[in-house]
């Protein structure tokens, strides 16, 4: 499992909000889903179905970003991103460039 950390500097930075997240693309759908753990244990879980074709490393980016639009709607100021998928995570932390024109946007 990759770990990304994200924060900025709050009363939560010792104590940060937890994502994870997943995301799988094959012949039946595409889906995604995230769990945003609150720093005192409380779940908040988000899935969606995904309406356009797409690759199981785009599918994991959806869901990222499913995981992270949840935590700013929470105003979360540090979070640990779990995932995993290490093409992902490595983008993020800015260790990996992305090249395929279709994951650049």
């Amino acid at each position: 499992m990759a770990v990304l950390h994200i924060e900025k500097v709050g009363p939560n930075e010792l104590n940060p909000w937890k994502v994870y997240f997943d995301g799988a693309s094959n012949a039946l759908g595409h889906g995604i889903g995230a769990v945003l753990i609150s720093p005192n244990g409380k779940y908040y879980p988000a899935t969606a179905r995904l309406n356009f074709n797409c690759t199981n490393n785009m599918a994991e980016y959806e869901a990222l970003v499913l995981g992270l639009q949840a935590a700013i709607d929470m105003k979360a100021d540090a979070i640990d991103v779990y995932g995993d998928s290490a093409l992902v995570i490595c983008q993020m932390k800015g260790e990996w460039e992305t090249r395929d024109p279709k994951l650049v946007p």
